[in-house]
């Protein structure tokens, strides 16, 4: 195989652990959105849902209101799980709607701790690094496996998605419960202050490959998965030591920069296509099924959740990782999406539209109901308003007398006092509709369950 193709497979293959590590480094200096930063080991805690216009790594950003990058490399910790009402043997993971999802370097869902994969319970959860073996602490509830020595631990809270005003900050309880969640180390060691650093010799248009040379080795992948990057000996991605690119063979640059720009393109036409569909609700459960080697606390390790053919899983999770970095499989929720009506246009605020639901969505925990901006990084929203999303959480919501939920899509809001309490505004041009469907029945995995189509009525 020619270098350049073979630098197009390492940028495919890489990309997701470069952008996780990057988007982890970027954290603990800037924040994200409502999260502020904070450094290894410690939660940033949202005040409120993210507020409209704030940017967000994928669509279901809008409920992450705690966020630890844990570094394990000095031993394991201790993850200390509020109950609901913030006492032990209380409901756990901080509510009834709150999920803790583990995600290693590589971007693999490998735990998660909440009311469908744990229960309710409160109380204290061992995280170990890679290859630990010593002791666990009396009185834990588990032991959390870490492929890798750093992990995001991301807490989603659906209840609080879908009723925050624009100015109001967290209600008292919610403070209370986050104020709770903690991480404490189990063992004296030292532990990283940052990540380890890329040679800044190494010209832009290398960087990425550096990146990922010195990531792959101190972040070590599956068996599998190692054997796997062997083949890329040839781009020295596995060279040890002083970087090989500082002063690389200008042919070795060529087949870099062509490979890299090849493997790009392909991310972003996938990731595009991925996003757009081609009309139509569009969700797929499986988008997450790339983890094939790691099931831990909370995991479903079953073929129909895993993707069986490994090369094919590294091109889903390149594309997982650029469209949705960090969303969780699809029996924890699935996302549906549309940029469309149900005559096939594109969804514009210069239009008024209706959303008409027969009943509530077949889930087992919440659903609602979002609009972003065509880009689907932006959620939308109307300052003073109380509906960013809206869904089952959403007080006043106004439903016919068999069960029905008509939600009205449009710039202003409606005069009519029933359609002005199922009103969702939007922005005024290009924007995208999203389902967010948590603990989803049978017949959303199976894809039995057909969303209704968004009419337009002007």
């Amino acid at each position: 195989m020619e270098r350049a193709a073979l630098a197009a497979e390492a940028y495919v293959y890489g990309y997701p652990l470069v952008r996780d590590l990057s988007m982890v480094e970027d954290f603990m200096h800037t924040g994200f959105g409502p999260l502020p930063p904070a450094p290894f080991n410690h939660f940033a805690h949202a005040g409120r849902a993210a507020p409209p216009g704030a940017p967000l790594m994928s669509v279901d950003d809008d409920t992450v209101r705690s966020l630890a990058h844990l570094d394990l490399s000095g031993g394991p910790v201790l993850l200390h799980v509020p109950g609901a009402e913030g006492e032990d043997g209380a409901d756990g993971a901080g509510g009834a709607d709150c999920v803790l999802q583990f995600v290693d370097a590589w971007t693999n869902n490998f735990a998660y701790v909440g009311r469908r994969a744990t229960g309710t319970r409160a109380g204290e959860w061992l995280v170990a690094p890679p290859g630990w073996a010593g002791d666990v602490p009396d009185g834990v509830l588990g032991v959390i496996d870490a492929p890798t020595s750093v992990v995001s631990v991301i807490g989603r809270d659906a209840s609080g998605a879908v009723d925050d005003s624009d100015d109001s900050e967290e209600p008292e309880r919610g403070r209370a419960l986050r104020a709770q969640l903690g991480v404490t180390y189990v063992e004296p060691g030292t532990h990283r202050t940052g990540l380890p650093a890329p040679d800044p010799d190494v010209p832009e248009p290398l960087r990425f490959f550096e990146q990922l040379r010195v990531w792959m080795a101190d972040f070590p992948p599956s068996a599998p998965d190692q054997a796997y990057q062997d083949r890329f000996q040839p781009l020295g991605l596995l060279e040890e030591g002083p970087s090989p690119y500082t002063r690389a063979d200008p042919a070795l640059v060529r087949a870099l920069t062509e490979g890299l720009a090849r493997g790009r393109a392909w991310v972003e036409e996938e990731a595009g296509r991925a996003a757009a569909g081609r009309g139509g609700w569009v969700m797929d459960p499986h988008l997450f099924d790339y983890n094939l080697d790691h099931y831990g606390v909370g995991t479903i390790d079953s073929p129909e959740w895993r993707i069986a053919d490994r090369e094919a899983s590294y091109r889903t999770r390149a594309v997982a990782a650029r469209c949705s970095l960090w969303g969780v499989h699809g029996y924890e929720a699935v996302y549906a999406h549309t940029f469309r009506d149900a005559g096939g246009e594109r969804l514009n605020g210069a239009g008024s539209y209706v959303l008409r639901f027969d009943g509530r969505p077949p889930v087992e925990a919440s659903w609602s109901l979002a609009v972003y901006d065509a880009t689907g990084q932006r959620l939308v929203g109307t300052p003073g308003t109380r509906r960013r999303p809206v869904g089952d959480r959403t007080p006043g919501l106004v439903h016919g007398e068999d069960g029905s939920l008509t939600v009205h899509l449009r710039r202003e809001r409606p005069e009519d006092p029933v359609a002005a309490a199922n009103w969702l505004p939007v922005p005024d041009g290009d924007f995208r509709l999203v389902l967010r469907l948590c603990a989803p029945g049978p017949e959303i995995l199976d894809g039995t369950y057909e969303i209704p189509a968004v009419e337009r009525i002007r």
